[in-house]
């Protein structure tokens, strides 16, 4: 992805959260200047990967397979005592993010406003399959189920929790427009805990077109 290409959607994305009356922490709109000022006292911030998160997931077409994250608070396993973490995520209409689960962590999703979210789901095999089985699930506590590949659709205000072993990938449902989608879980871990069905990029590859407007939080190491 290009530089260029990120700055617009950081600057989408923040017009989109205003108009939403989210509101981010202060140091969410630091430049690079301001990180720097400040490198001993964010420690926390740079290891347990708080902040902005845009990616591709190696498709070369963010608007057809990729996402925007920001992570607002995040363990991290047997260094810290924080158990859970916290995300905030734009999803575009027919923007996919693909099938994936994870061993450890436990997830609520959440539509947090806008569009409608279309969450498709599997059960896994002990070998990283779809598993025939029907999906049994929670959204905002009333139990339901659907057959393997099923659809879920969460309308503003609804949730689905998602547990461990469950495949599941979303994406905004085609006529609503973008949705705010808050996710509430255990410890993130990017690194250890994603299973994808197929092989993907997560963290993007940058050219270096201009100056970031924000650093993600896979420029931490390259910047600071």
């Amino acid at each position: 992805m290009k530089r260029s290409e990120i700055n617009r959607i950081l600057k989408n994305a923040k017009a989109f959260m205003a108009e939403k009356q989210f509101m981010l922490p202060p140091w969410a709109y630091w430049g690079m200047d301001d990180w720097k000022q400040v490198k001993e006292s964010t420690q926390k911030i740079r290891e347990n990967m708080l902040g902005w998160d845009i990616t591709d997931f190696g498709s070369g077409d963010f608007y057809r397979r990729g996402l925007f994250l920001f992570t607002l608070r995040n363990g991290k396993l047997n260094v810290d005592k924080k158990p859970y973490a916290e995300k905030i995520m734009i999803v575009e209409e027919n923007q996919e993010t693909p099938m994936h689960y994870h061993w450890s962590k436990m997830e609520d999703i959440i539509n947090r406003g806008g569009g409608n979210l279309a969450i498709e789901l599997y059960n896994s095999t002990p070998d990283n399959q779809f598993d025939t089985t029907p999906i049994n699930f929670t959204k905002d506590g009333v139990k339901g189920t659907v057959e393997a590949g099923g659809k879920v659709v969460l309308a503003p205000g609804e949730s689905i929790c998602l547990e461990q072993g469950m495949y599941h990938r979303f994406y905004g449902e085609p006529g609503k427009g973008q949705v705010l989608v808050g996710e509430v879980s255990m410890v993130n871990d990017d690194a250890l805990d994603n299973c994808f069905y197929e092989p993907i990029g997560r963290f993007p590859v940058i050219e270096e077109d201009e100056k970031p407007l924000h650093l993600l939080v896979s420029d931490y190491k390259k910047f600071l």
